[in-house]
């Protein structure tokens, strides 16, 4: 998705020092990064980890709702975190996740051109400016202090109640209700369904260490909702959509994203794109795979209202339940580089990349494997990590975008068992022994990551670092576009080798090996190839003899003479990078460029937006981190 939980650091000046001890600055650009495998974790700064259950107490007592209740509607939104104070992309603040949009809105069509559209305003959530106005506060107070926000939520539940039973029920089943209508949703199955999990949790019980330090309880209770009391709140009610594209055997449901013209002008729309993929459209090549940086309801919210930001498909945490938003049909607007838009099928996974473990549970990488392994199918994708990648692999159109492109689903997403789930391990039959295919084991892959909370430690990871030489005491590699970075943050793509990468062999030395990685030679530590297998690639290509350096691209557009007089022709920037003659990466496929112009409000592609095709041939190759294309007439093929 478009923003990230953008988290101040808390770190006290003990986790500062310490951190600067361990990671000493060399110059603005370049960090000392020793034994990076044996640090031991800082410190948290010292909180009452009582705090949040009992303002959750206080805040049920004043406004007669019942605690269990505000408990759980917390915990759905949020799972009990305040995130700082910061909004979460769909606009929600704090622990109970109060929603202030003010027509905000994300670009991830991802053309480098302006999309600009108008949303109408009565389609913005207001829920934290009314949630203040009812207990007297300012709304910056809702948005940083906890107690407000609690206080804040339990006043809205309240009222939403009296709306629905005609006074504060005294009965916990009545408040049923009033939850549906705190989801956001004005779809009917939506709004149920949050509220069915809100009453699930109760029955369960629940509770939780938070990243926070705050330790919250939910006591398991007996208690099922009056689904009547919702009755009142007149939601939208749908039949089966026929339109759902899922596999059989799982919770599912097709609520569709936005797609209005929002004024007079056809370009005025958003949140995607009519097509009729694979005939009009492009045909439809990878599954990219995101984390949505908010929970489950905020998000198919987020996307029912004008964005400018979509996806295919919402997968919840809790059990793996799957939202169906946008046919596959349509180009969806959730890579943010269009190119891949155009080939691409998005899915979308309740959590958050720094804290991945605490999100991605087995339920929902069960659930987004079936459907994973249903799509590869019906639309023949090769099951690899070439076709079903991350966000995080999606290359920038230009140098600028680069740094900005996201890096969801993150280190904590197991990949080696996504692929087993799918039937598809990451074991090669026939590997390259000039290439290596990495694959650490997750569990036991422990790396120094700091997560943003004031606690850098060791976690279960899918990466290894990279090195500029073999050895722990030398500094990581730096990726021109993440060279403000440092190199133990998670958000840090740039000296990152993912499990189930694949790149081209370049050097090795004891224990060591290296990898041609982003225009580098980058080693990391490798014993007895405990981190990899033969590389998963049918080619590996270098730059053509005769050629000192060849630029590298986040797209493969067609060639100018391809496009008709009314379609403007797409320029091709190089990206920042050059692969300079001997390296060699590896490929995954040779395509002709290819572009769909699609700039207008349609409810009928054909004859409205068109595909241009181009003789120009590219290569797709794996770089860095992220993948990028080249021109196939700047390289030669190595024999692997």
């Amino acid at each position: 998705m478009k923003r990230k939980w953008n988290k101040a650091a808390k770190a006290t000046a003990a986790i500062a020092i310490s951190t600067s001890m361990l990671f000493p600055l060399a110059s603005s650009h370049q960090t000392a990064f020793s034994n990076v495998h044996n640090v031991l974790a800082a410190e948290t700064q010292s909180v009452d980890s009582a705090y949040f259950q009992e303002a959750f107490k206080k805040a049920a007592k004043e406004f007669g709702v019942p605690e269990n209740i505000l408990l759980s509607v917390s915990y759905n939104m949020t799972r009990w975190e305040q995130h700082d104070g910061k909004p979460s992309t769909s606009g929600g603040y704090g622990v109970m996740h109060l929603t202030q949009m003010d027509g905000a809105s994300a670009d991830e069509k991802g053309l480098e051109e302006a999309h600009s559209f108008t949303p109408s305003p009565n389609l913005d959530q207001h829920m934290l400016d009314e949630a203040a106005k009812l207990i007297n506060q300012d709304p910056e107070a809702l948005k940083k202090d906890p107690l407000q926000n609690i206080r804040g939520a339990a006043a809205l539940l309240a009222k939403y109640a009296k709306e629905s039973m005609g006074s504060v029920p005294k009965d916990e089943s009545d408040w049923y209700g009033a939850v549906a209508k705190y989801s956001g949703s004005t779809e009917e199955a939506a709004a149920t369904d949050f509220a069915d999990q809100v009453y699930a949790t109760i029955q369960n019980g629940m509770d939780r260490h938070t990243p926070e330090g705050q330790d919250v309880q939910l006591k398991p209770e007996n208690v099922e909702g009056n689904r009547a009391s919702a009755e009142k709140f007149h939601f939208h009610k749908s039949t089966k959509d026929p339109r759902a594209e899922v596999p059989n055997g799982v919770d599912s449901q097709f609520i569709p994203a936005f797609y209005q013209q929002l004024s007079a002008n056809p370009g005025n729309y958003t949140n995607y794109d009519v097509g009729d993929r694979p005939k009009l459209g492009g045909d439809i090549r990878y599954i990219v795979i995101h984390d949505t940086e908010t929970a489950y309801q905020p998000t198919i919210n987020l996307f029912s209202r004008p964005y400018g930001a979509s996806a295919h498909y919402v997968l919840r945490s809790s059990d793996g339940q799957i939202t169906q938003m946008i046919q596959n049909k349509d180009v969806a607007w959730h890579a943010g580089n269009w190119y891949f838009n155009m080939h691409s099928i998005g899915i979308e996974h309740e959590g958050y990349a720094a804290q991945g473990s605490d999100w991605y549970s087995e339920q929902m990488y069960r659930a987004s494997a079936k459907l994973v392994r249903y799509l590869a199918e019906k639309y023949d994708i090769p099951m690899d990590r070439a076709h079903i990648f991350g966000h995080n692999e999606v290359p920038g159109l230009t140098p600028s975008s680069q740094h900005g492109m996201h890096w969801d689903p993150g280190p904590f997403w197991d990949w080696d068992h996504y692929f087993e789930l799918m039937g598809a391990p990451v074991t090669p039959a026939h590997g390259s022994k000039k290439a290596v295919t990495f694959k650490p084991h997750f569990e036991t892959n422990k790396q120094v990551v700091d997560v943003n909370d004031g606690n850098i430690r060791e976690h279960s990871t899918n990466f290894v670092y990279l090195y500029q030489e073999p050895s722990f005491d030398a500094p990581t590699i730096v990726d021109p576009a993440m060279s403000a970075a440092r190199p133990d943050e998670a958000a840090n793509w740039g000296n990152k080798a993912e499990a189930a990468q694949t790149f081209a062999l370049a050097d090795s030395k004891g224990d060591w090996d290296a990898i041609w990685y982003g225009g580098q030679k980058a080693w990391f530590y490798n014993p007895h190839n405990k981190n990899t297998v033969p590389g998963d690639v049918q080619t590996l290509i270098t730059p053509k003899e005769g050629k000192e350096a060849i630029p590298v691209y986040g797209s493969a557009w067609p060639e100018a003479s391809a496009y008709p007089s009314d379609v403007t022709p797409k320029s091709i920037i190089p990206l920042q990078y050059t692969i300079e003659a001997g390296q060699v990466y590896a490929a995954e496929e040779k395509v002709n460029g290819d572009y769909y112009n699609a700039k207008v409000f349609t409810l009928d592609p054909y004859g409205v937006h068109k595909m241009v095709y181009g003789k120009e041939e590219y290569y797709r190759i794996h770089f860095n981190h992220r993948f990028a294309f080249v021109k196939a007439e700047d390289v030669d093929v190595v024999r692997r």
